[in-house]
């Protein structure tokens, strides 16, 4: 799957995550469309999801509109990208709140496009979905 010329905003979790770099959407012929749109081609874990469901029971759309953020869902998933994934999905969330969405999907769009292929870089492998380039290669 290539990079957009522009990342959708619904691609923006409530939880901090660009759907758009999961490896479930990069690798699938009907890639899901995102956490805030419906459950289809999602991965069960994606549609069992506690954080997506206490977003809605509150009505709001991203964790960091909580009073009660960041909860312990948030401290654990948050923790686990750090050690996995070398990622901060409170530091995306901070970035939307202070900076909009915009800027931030366009910051994540430059550090998750393939430099070889113009594909999209995954964020859970760190794998081109198009020419399987790994940013550890080079």
């Amino acid at each position: 799957m290539k990079m957009p010329e522009k990342i959708e905003p619904v691609m923006f979790a409530p939880c901090g995550m660009n759907c758009l770099v999961c490896y479930k959407h990069c690798y699938h012929r009907k890639p899901c469309a995102g956490c805030l749109k419906s459950d289809q081609g999602k991965p069960e874990h994606c549609r069992k999801c506690k954080i997506k469901d206490c977003v809605a029971k509150r009505q709001i759309t991203y964790c960091f509109e909580c009073p009660e953020y960041p909860c312990k869902q948030i401290k654990r998933l948050e923790k686990s990208y750090n050690i996995r994934y070398h990622a901060s999905l409170m530091g995306n969330s901070q970035m939307v709140k202070e900076q909009g969405m915009a800027g931030f999907l366009a910051r994540q769009k430059e550090k998750y496009t393939c430099l070889e292929c113009g594909g999209i870089i995954s964020i859970h492998d760190a794998e081109c979905s198009e020419c399987q380039y790994k940013l550890s290669d080079k």
